[in-house]
Formats: structure tokens, C-alpha cells, sequence
């Protein structure tokens, strides 16, 4: 093989694997749909969750790269715990959540068709929220009695680096920096019905070890990405109890334009939605499935995709002190 038909596959392999790098990272990180995530829990309150998610669609990068035929197609299984607990007589939780992927990832650049495969550890990402008006602090012979009427909450989410990460390759399931999500919500509920919404900015730590020291780039360098704006909404209704219900989802997020090296790329920056829905279903006193589906609805960079996910819960009561 000559030296210019050799230059030609670099280049080759280099477009495919910047065509599928941020697929798996807007997906995890910006795209959140959580219908009554600010519905406040007694004391004590316990659960664990265990989700799984598939998603299926092609990769939207407006003209960034020189593709218009990447897909990808991935799972997710997530362990979560959440607990509730008091703080200046406020109702507040924490939620801890691990989560690992495992997908396939397919492109054509330059005319060529390459095939790409990925699994092991997400970054693990950590929300504590306390509630600010409407929700007290209760234990549950208190709770059974009160009613919720207009909730007003706020939050930070965590992303810590923990995930699969190795600076020699492009594609990664961790991103070797810290995410931080600080956000405000707001619930209304009128008997069965509640109306949820939230408005949040993610901010980026650096990345300063981003795809470097390979047979493309022998030194290192970093990677940076601006604040992402992130709106959501939820309409919800009761059928029995709050036990079973269904939402309507959506979500908005705008921003996130990334740099390499110091040199921006604009046609990086995201301005999409989402649309779906979450059903909820007891099967028991302390057990619950919880089923959803999304997809995209506008989408200028970044993953254009359906997904389905199932999630069993079982939750419990600790004892109070």
C-alpha cells in the first residue's frame, strides 16, 4: 500500500469515529424525559430500581462531518437507590445511579462502510433535590393525610467520570470530565391530574485528555463544551391511585457547542426535542413496572432515535429515628 492510499483510510477511519463520538453522550446526559420528579416521599422513604432501554436511530451531525448515514443501536441497563430524608424541616432525597451500556455503531465516510462495537460502564450520575414550597418534611402516618396542591423544588445532578474511558480511542462511554445540572422544578396537581416542569442548564468541566496520544495525535489535548440549556414537561393523570398513572413527556434542550484544542465548531451545537410517554403499574405493595417510549421530534446534532424502556421498582420504608 502506497502512502497516500494509507493517508486515505486514516482519514476514513478518523470521520467515522468523530461521526458516532457524542451519539452515546447526548443520549445519557442531555436527554433526560422523568415525569414527577419533584413529587415529594415521607420520610425514610427507600427504592431500588433496575431499567433497561433500548435505542434505535441514526445520528444527525448538520453538516459537522461528512456523513448522513450514521446509525447506532444500544442498550442501557441502569441500577438506581433512592432515599429520602429531611433538611430545615423541607422534604429532600438523593439518588445514586449506575448505569452500563453496551451498543453497535455503523457509518459510511469517503464511501466506505465501517462497523464499530462498544461495551462496559457509563459514567454514574448523582441528583440530590430538596423541595422549597408545598412539600414539608412528613413522616408517613402525616403523609397518608396531606394533599399536594403547588410544588416548587430545586436540584443538582452529578455525572462523575467513572465510566469507561480510554484517551487513545474516540468512542468512549465515559467522558473523562465532570457534568453538573443545577435545576428548578415546578408541580401543580388538580385531583388526578399534575402538570410537571423544569428548567435546568448543564455546565462542562474540561476534558483534558481527549483523544491523544495515538497513531493520529501523538501529544494530548483537551476537549471544552459550553453551558446546554435543558427545559422539560410532563402531563400526568392518576387512573386509580398515584400508584398507576400515564404522562405525556417532552423535553428541549439548546447549547453545548464543543471545542477541540481550543477551536470551536458552531455546527456542534444542539437544538432538539423530544416527545413520549411513561406508564406506571403496581404489582404489589411494595413493587412497580414502570414503561417508557421517546423520540426524537427536532433534531439538529446529535442522536435522532426511538427508545423503549422497562424499569422495575421496589420500595420500602425505613424506620424512623
Amino acid at each position: 500500500m502506497n502512502l497516500s492510499a494509507h493517508r486515505v483510510r486514516c482519514s476514513i477511519r478518523v470521520a467515522l469515529t468523530a461521526l458516532l463520538m457524542s451519539y452515546p453522550l447526548l443520549t445519557i446526559q442531555a436527554q433526560d424525559l422523568s415525569p414527577r420528579a419533584y413529587l415529594i416521599t415521607p420520610f425514610h422513604s427507600n427504592a431500588v430500581t433496575l431499567s433497561w432501554s433500548f435505542n434505535d436511530g441514526s445520528i444527525d451531525f448538520n453538516g459537522a462531518l461528512p456523513s448522513s448515514d450514521a446509525t447506532g443501536r444500544y442498550n442501557i441497563s441502569v441500577f438506581a437507590y433512592y432515599h429520602s430524608f429531611g433538611i430545615l424541616g423541607r422534604s429532600a432525597n438523593f439518588v445514586a445511579t449506575v448505569p452500563y451500556a453496551e451498543g453497535h455503531f455503523q457509518g459510511t465516510a469517503f464511501g466506505v462502510e465501517q462497523h464499530l462495537y462498544r461495551s462496559g460502564l457509563a459514567d454514574s450520575v448523582y441528583r440530590v433535590a430538596i423541595n422549597l414550597k408545598g412539600g414539608p418534611a412528613m413522616q408517613p402516618r402525616e403523609f397518608v393525610k396531606w394533599h399536594q396542591k403547588i410544588l416548587l423544588g430545586a436540584s443538582l445532578k452529578v455525572v462523575a467520570p467513572t465510566g469507561q474511558y480510554d484517551p487513545t480511542k474516540l468512542i468512549n462511554w465515559g467522558t473523562n470530565r465532570w457534568s453538573f445540572k443545577p435545576e428548578f422544578g415546578y408541580s401543580e396537581r388538580w385531583r388526578k391530574v399534575i402538570l410537571d416542569g423544569y428548567a435546568g442548564v448543564w455546565f462542562f468541566t474540561e476534558n483534558n485528555d481527549y483523544w491523544s496520544r495515538n497513531q493520529f495525535y501523538a501529544g494530548t489535548r483537551s476537549q471544552t463544551q459550553k453551558p446546554m440549556t435543558a427545559l422539560e414537561g410532563h402531563l400526568s393523570y392518576d387512573f386509580k391511585n398515584q400508584r398507576l398513572w400515564a404522562s405525556l413527556d417532552g423535553n428541549f434542550w439548546y447549547g453545548g457547542t464543543t471545542s477541540v484544542a481550543g477551536i470551536e465548531n458552531s455546527l456542534t451545537t444542539s437544538q432538539n426535542s423530544r416527545i413520549g410517554g411513561t406508564a406506571a403499574v403496581p404489582i404489589g405493595k411494595h413493587q412497580s413496572l414502570k414503561f417508557s417510549y421517546s423520540d426524537g421530534a427536532y433534531i439538529r446534532f446529535g442522536g435522532n432515535y426511538q427508545s423503549v424502556s422497562v424499569a422495575w421498582q421496589y420500595s420500602w420504608l425505613g424506620r424512623p429515628k
